[in-house]
């Protein structure tokens, strides 16, 4: 903690001038904001000296953990060589030209084109934009339609929260931004009809966007665009049939795949991009967050070469773009972080060892009084919440349970988020099985606080 200043009172400055995201102003203003000063590999350190073991990767994205000198140094040597310079008026620099590089060697094959940003919300943005352009390049301006699911997440600017499906999203676009449609999510645990397999589940759930695809006139759809597996929506993970049928779909009707790897992308599931797991082929792919392990902000879309061919061919000024698009700061680091994780061998890691130790672990809880399911892929887990494990029914108010039980996990030393009444981690990929161990107890004695909390609810 700083000798400066106490932590009550960082806590009352933060109330005094800073609005957070995604956050009831009122509630946390009433009871103060936790102030982490420091991390140190899978932890972060409070100011009140409490270490705790990150879970969430931060937000999904510190995947080489915290305090790699080899990330600080490259942001140092890049900021004293050229700490800035942008991409626009046919100027360009190394770094950005060597990860432009170094990302059409890892992406999935056909995809050799980079734009950056410095958000996923920024990068779903440019990918609407970009949809959207193709297809009057081709000389079919009436394909606008952009098909997604009811609980996608792509970002929380107008545009990107309109692609997604997420009504708290939409509430604050006044209004939202017309040419998107939503569609099932593939979330068998929620969703499937009583006695309906995984199986036939998939099929059902990815022949919704062929129905919505013949309703609005397949004449009229740019794209669909999906998360290969929705983070923030509760990591509902797609049943093995799924993806085979969506590909299948998307194919028939000469329609445009957008995939969202700002969760996924760089190892999550033990490949590069989880696009290559799930063998799909996406004419492109949105991604940001781990690319840097959150160190400094970039993003990115990466890119088909039939797109860029249509860019190529009409001459074209695609009039879109950011100050700080490919900053030569953030691009450095971003190579450091990428190295790190080659040398480490991190991805090759989830797919061995470390993918498979968070599955073992979170099956040791599935007969939980309070547990109505685990699932994990690689590094994405989640235990769902219920009030009866028999009938799946859920606690009232939705969310309420959720939060009871993160506050336990904070109290305890390990953070899981809380998606309504579905605990989800993310755990860094550099855990190693001490992490595995600590997270383990900490979730056996939360489950067991929450399960005491709300016993009068649950059905045995």
């Amino acid at each position: 903690m700083s000798n400066a200043i106490t932590a009550a009172q960082l806590k009352q400055l933060d109330a005094a001038h800073h609005l957070h995201p995604f956050t009831n102003h009122q509630s946390l203003r009433n009871g103060g904001a936790r102030v982490i000063e420091r991390g140190e590999g899978p932890y972060i350190f409070d100011s009140e000296g409490n270490r705790i073991l990150d879970g969430m990767a931060g937000l999904w994205t510190t995947s080489v953990g915290y305090g790699r000198k080899e990330l600080a140094e490259a942001a140092y040597k890049q900021m004293l060589e050229l700490p800035f310079y942008n991409t626009f008026f046919r100027t360009t620099h190394p770094r950005v030209i060597e990860l432009s590089r170094k990302l059409s060697e890892i992406a999935p094959a056909g995809l050799n084109q980079v734009f950056f940003g410095s958000s996923g919300s920024e990068s779903n943005d440019t990918a609407i934009r970009l949809l959207r352009h193709y297809w009057v390049l081709k000389g079919q301006p009436n394909r606008r339609i952009i098909i997604s699911r009811k609980s996608a997440y792509h970002g929380s600017t107008i545009a990107a929260g309109s692609m997604g499906g997420m009504s708290h999203v939409h509430q604050h676009s006044y209004p939202v931004y017309e040419g998107f449609r939503h569609v099932m999510d593939p979330y068998w645990y929620g969703e499937a009809f009583d006695g309906e397999t995984p199986e036939a589940f998939g099929i059902r759930a990815a022949r919704a966007i062929e129905d919505e695809i013949l309703r609005v006139g397949p004449e009229n759809v740019a794209a669909f665009a999906a998360e290969p597996v929705q983070g923030a929506g509760g990591v509902k993970i797609a049943p093995s049939t799924y993806w085979p049928e969506v590909q299948r779909i998307v194919d028939k009707y000469g329609i445009l795949f957008l995939a969202d790897e700002v969760i996924t992308g760089f190892g999550r599931l033990g490949t590069w991009f989880a696009s290559e797991y799930y063998g799909i082929r996406p004419n492109m792919i949105t991604f940001a967050k781990a690319a840097t392990s959150g160190y400094i902000p970039l993003s990115g879309l990466i890119i088909d070469d039939m797109i860029a061919a249509a860019l190529m061919e009409h001459n074209d000024d695609f009039n879109h773009g950011y100050t700080f698009a490919g900053h030569p700061v953030a691009c450095a680091v971003a190579l450091a972080n990428l190295k790190i994780m080659e040398d480490e061998h991190l991805v090759t890691r989830v797919k061995e060892t470390t993918g498979p130790a968070l599955a073992r672990m979170l099956a040791k809880f599935k007969d939980h009084p309070l547990v109505g399911e685990v699932r994990s892929i690689g590094l994405l887990g989640a235990i769902e919440l219920v009030a009866d494990k028999k009938t799946r029914r859920r606690f009232d108010n939705p969310g309420r349970v959720g939060l009871m039980c993160r506050d336990h996990f904070f109290r305890e030393g390990f953070i899981m988020r809380a998606v309504y009444d579905t605990m989800v981690c993310s755990p860094p990929l550099m855990w190693q099985q001490a992490q595995f161990d600590e997270a383990e107890a900490v979730i056996a004695k939360a489950l067991d606080l929450t399960l005491k909390d709300v016993a009068h609810e649950v059905t045995a």
